[in-house]
């Protein structure tokens, strides 16, 4: 089998700009090869050398010439062919012998770099990947700490090779220019800048991100000992436009009551996750506020689960004030939670904006995990009777029962409630078979979910807490041989 080659960009100079592929790459080949100029020196090795290991094998590919002349009789285009292609075949050699080579190359492979020689060469022989880096436009951009272009600007890329007027003429026509190759070139590249009228917006980049790294006007820049690592950036003209402060407490912000779902994150809607993100304070029921995770520049309101109103006037009272409040629930905000609460409040602050988020209900996620005990009419009814009678509760739980609704039942007890379970499955069963399926969900979608399916005859108030929901079927919901339970879609 024959060895595979990578082409792999090691950015602009700071090791740690090495994408987390190439190190890996870097590490595991057999070989490492590398360009350099007749000193032997190269930037390429230094940047890899974190991350190269003992015994790999490295090819130095020394260019016979730079700028010089040559004796060569294809000039100094063919001398430069005649060593690429010896190049190649050097690499070629490894590959052959199935080993993996590693072609190292500052910036990106295919942008101005060594690279593309050996890839043209052998790529179309030998399996090849090339593996992107960041480029030294990018670099000199994000030291400079100014963009490149912004919306439909025009972003031109030049080597300083090219001739003065050439030069000249595309930077007149550009919104945002990098001139790369200085060097030899920088006085004439400097020269076209002026000539188009750029020069005062030009700024002089020199080894971006390494150790030597210097930023300045390019018009003042000394020409003597312009490394070829350097370029000449224009910037996006927008970057000259400030966006003006916000203005403080301009009029109110808002309350989005935003349901949380039944559990973590999967349950939690993109509409939720915008809501959540956007806001500057979060409200609500301590455990609820815990399940938001945490971000230090938002208030976080914690409050027992017996103050709604106080809850909901607080939120209002934030909103009136200038900020964007997320008033959190579990499951949706608008079944037994805080939506009525928010809006029954909001009379009183007609001037503060509400919106309502909806989240995925308990009785959907409870409903999900066994089948599809709502696929037909079902009525939705909480046990409490803190803010209602239990006269109430019992009437509703009946004309549910005698109307053959699947009841969803919410709140079914807590530690002060802990008879209703026990009334109301009496109460069912006047209406109901004892064999009437029942779903006992508890705390689903989170770390002690459990879920039993049982029967109304042999339903036990006492494993409901009030963490569970009860789903209690009609005459026509049924248990299948897998213990799916479902309601058809037809009634008799």
């Amino acid at each position: 089998m024959t060895g595979r080659l990578y082409g792999v960009g090691l950015g602009p100079g700071d090791p740690e700009l090495v994408t987390v592929r190439t190190a890996r790459l870097i590490g595991e080949a057999d070989v490492i090869a590398y360009h350099a100029a007749r000193h032997g020196r190269s930037i390429a090795r230094s940047i890899a050398l974190p991350y190269m290991r003992e015994g790999q094998v490295e090819e130095l590919l020394l260019y016979p010439l730079t700028t010089e002349t040559t004796d060569h009789p294809g000039g100094y285009q063919g001398a430069l062919d005649d060593f690429y292609a010896d190049c190649a075949e050097r690499l070629a050699a490894h590959l052959d012998a199935g080993r993996t080579v590693v072609v190292l190359a500052e910036g990106d492979p295919l942008f101005y770099g060594s690279y593309m020689h050996m890839h043209k060469r052998l790529a179309h022989r030998y399996p090849t990947e090339v593996v992107p880096g960041v480029t030294s436009v990018s670099a000199a951009s994000a030291v400079l700490g100014r963009p490149l272009v912004e919306r439909d600007e025009v972003l031109t890329v030049l080597p300083g090779t090219l001739p003065a007027d050439v030069l000249a003429e595309r930077l007149r026509g550009t919104d945002s220019a990098a001139v790369l190759k200085l060097g030899r070139t920088f006085e004439k590249v400097r020269d076209a800048l002026a000539e188009a009228g750029r020069l005062d917006d030009a700024w002089y980049v020199e080894r971006a991100t390494m150790g030597a790294e210097r930023v300045a006007p390019l018009k003042d820049v000394d020409p003597d000992g312009v490394p070829y690592f350097s370029l000449a950036l224009l910037a996006s003209p927008a970057e000259r436009t400030f966006v003006p402060e916000p203005p403080s407490a301009a009029g109110p912000g808002e309350v989005a009551v935003v349901g949380l779902g039944p559990a973590g994150r999967p349950w939690l809607t993109p509409e939720a996750q915008e809501a959540l993100a956007a806001a500057t304070d979060i409200v609500g029921y301590g455990p609820y506020v815990d399940r938001v995770p945490p971000n230090p520049r938002q208030r976080r309101h914690r409050t027992d689960n017996r103050v709604e109103a106080e809850r909901a006037r607080h939120a209002l009272e934030l909103a009136r004030d200038g900020a964007r409040v997320a008033v959190v629930s579990s499951g949706d905000p608008g079944v037994f939670a805080m939506a009525s609460a928010v809006l029954e409040a909001a009379g009183g602050f007609p001037e503060v904006p509400v919106r309502v988020v909806p989240g995925l209900t308990a009785a959907q996620a409870v409903a999900s995990r066994v089948g599809a005990p709502l696929g037909h009419d079902y009525c939705v009814l909480s046990l409490s009777d803190l803010l209602k009678p239990w006269e109430v509760v019992a009437d509703r739980l009946a004309a549910a029962a005698r109307a053959d609704l699947v009841l969803a039942i919410y709140n079914p007890a807590s530690r002060s409630r802990t008879w209703q379970v026990a009334a109301a499955r009496d109460l069912l069963l006047e209406h109901r078979a004892p064999d009437t399926p029942v779903v006992i969900g508890r705390d689903v979608g989170g770390p002690q979910e459990s879920v039993t399916v049982t029967t109304l005859g042999d339903l036990d108030p006492a494993a409901v807490d009030m963490r569970c929901l009860l789903i209690v079927g009609s005459s026509t919901t049924r248990v299948t041989g897998s213990g799916a339970v479902y309601t058809p879609r037809r009634y008799p």
